[in-house]
């Protein structure tokens, strides 16, 4: 046990801590649902995940890490899928669920989810090469994107993928000389924006009318009339997703029933046997979020989309899902090590504690992106003093290089702490950078007690040989 530091003095709650922030009674108790199934505190206090300490973890691989749990991506993966399976079934109909690619993706995370059943979604080249290197059917496939390429989509139709979601009208004329040219089939579905507003951030929210991606309700009409128009388009349904990072199911029940409006508009032209509804479902980064039980998400949309093909006399097509971040988000901890830490006076007499790690908005930019919020806990250790308001920072060059806006940590934490930010899976490693020449971190996955390597971190030396003005070291091609 570690005494209190009188160098980190406790801030006021009430003038630096945001509403939400609950100051704990102990500073090193972890959230259950924030972390991984599997983590937890050994009998010293430190860290565990998948079985494994954190010490050991960065002994072996340093830090930053990013670390992913297996066995906990494969088992939300397969409770995800039998529950849209079983909310579909019990209206007649099949259901799909898409991993989507752009939360995380390697081969070998491609290997996992396709072994538990799910198809992925892609929406670059780059993206469905991985995919394809992972052994992922390009029958169960699926291309998004606003500004797909000539060359992505040629790439698309030559590999055989299930469907390319349209985006726009030049996107339909692309295809249709592609299918002409190659004398291929391809199956499509249309991107359609509800008008759905969902409750998240701005630039999360995708179903409002002013953004770039798909079409409008009445656009998707003309739209629609079109590709049926080319032989070698098979328009199989519509696409809509409202956001991400959602909670609860009111969002989705209204743009289903506009959704299924022109569904059953468009019947009259030919059938159309899917409907993706996306998802964008919420997951946990702090202790107050409180997700949705994936079964219940499922059986409220299924119903939702039962109900209004039934009040419009129609047979319910089959269903399709985008979970996103659900999957892999929670399985993810990144950890760090203490650099330095400063109280520093903000006022009102109030102190709020800055903790720098060796890290930063290059491995997860997400808090600078959205102001998205994260939780943190020291790994290394058990603390008995006084929690204190912490704000955890990277080392980067930018005021605005936040890992933690605002955390309650022990209050002696020090240089050479590790500490451990949950719910990390998603959008971390995917949207990384080299900001600052920093090398991205390797990411580490764990399964059965042990620790193997799915990503190798990056070295100064390959970040040097992309620059065309350095000379080689002797020994390097």
């Amino acid at each position: 046990m570690s005494a209190p530091s009188p160098s980190h003095p406790q801030a006021q709650p009430d003038s630096l801590a945001p509403e939400w922030l609950v100051e704990p009674d102990d500073a090193n108790a972890l959230a259950a649902h924030v972390w991984p199934e599997r983590a937890s505190r050994d009998t010293d206090g430190v860290l565990t995940l998948g079985g494994i300490p954190a010490t050991e973890l960065r002994e072996r691989f340093g830090t930053p890490l990013w670390v992913l749990d297996e066995d906990e991506v494969r088992g939300r993966g397969r409770r995800t899928l039998d529950a849209f399976r079983a909310a579909a079934a019990r209206h007649g109909v099949q259901a799909r669920v898409y991993y989507a690619g752009k939360a995380f993706l390697s081969t070998e995370v491609v290997r996992w989810v396709r072994e538990e059943g799910l198809a992925i979604d892609v929406c670059t080249g780059g993206e469905l090469a991985v995919a394809l290197a992972g052994g992922a059917d390009p029958a169960r496939l699926g291309f998004h994107g606003n500004n797909k390429s000539v060359a992505e989509l040629e790439a698309s139709v030559a590999a055989g993928i299930g469907s390319i979601v349209i985006d726009s009208p030049i996107e339909i004329e692309r295809l249709a000389a592609i299918v002409e040219r190659r004398g291929a089939t391809q199956a499509v579905l249309l991107r359609v924006n509800s008008g759905v507003h969902a409750e998240t951030h701005d630039f999360l929210a995708t179903a409002h009318e002013d953004q770039k991606f798909g079409f409008t309700l009445t656009d998707a009409v003309a739209a629609a009339a079109r590709v049926r128009e080319v032989p070698g388009l098979e328009l199989i349904g519509l696409h809509c997703h409202i956001g991400s990072q959602i909670f609860g199911t009111a969002g989705f029940q209204e743009s289903a029933a506009r959704i299924v409006e022109l569904h059953a508009e468009l019947l009259a032209g030919g059938d159309l046997p899917v409907l993706n509804l996306g998802g964008g479902f919420g997951i946990a980064y702090t202790s107050v979020d409180d997700p949705t039980p994936i079964e219940d998400l499922a059986a409220g949309i299924a119903d939702a989309v039962a109900r209004e093909c039934e009040v419009r006399g129609i047979r319910m097509p089959d269903l399709a899902f985008e979970p996103g971040r659900a999957i892999v988000g929670p399985a993810g901890v990144t950890l760090y090590e203490v650099g330095t830490t400063k109280p520093v006076e903000a006022g009102d007499g109030a102190t709020r504690l800055y903790v720098s790690v060796d890290g930063g908005m290059s491995d997860n930019p997400r808090p600078a992106l959205y102001g998205a919020q994260f939780s943190a806990r020291v790994a290394s250790r058990i603390s008995d003093a006084a929690p204190a308001l912490a704000r955890v920072v990277g080392k980067h060059c930018e005021s605005g290089d936040i890992v933690v806006d605002a955390e309650y940590l022990p209050g002696d934490i020090t240089p050479g702490d590790l500490l451990a930010v949950p719910a990390t899976g998603a959008y971390c490693f995917s949207l990384a950078s080299n900001y600052n020449y920093v090398p991205r971190p390797p990411v580490v996955a764990l399964r059965g007690g042990e620790a193997r390597v799915i990503v190798r971190g990056e070295t100064i030396d390959d970040l040097l040989s992309r620059d065309v003005g350095v000379t080689p070291r002797e020994g390097k091609a």
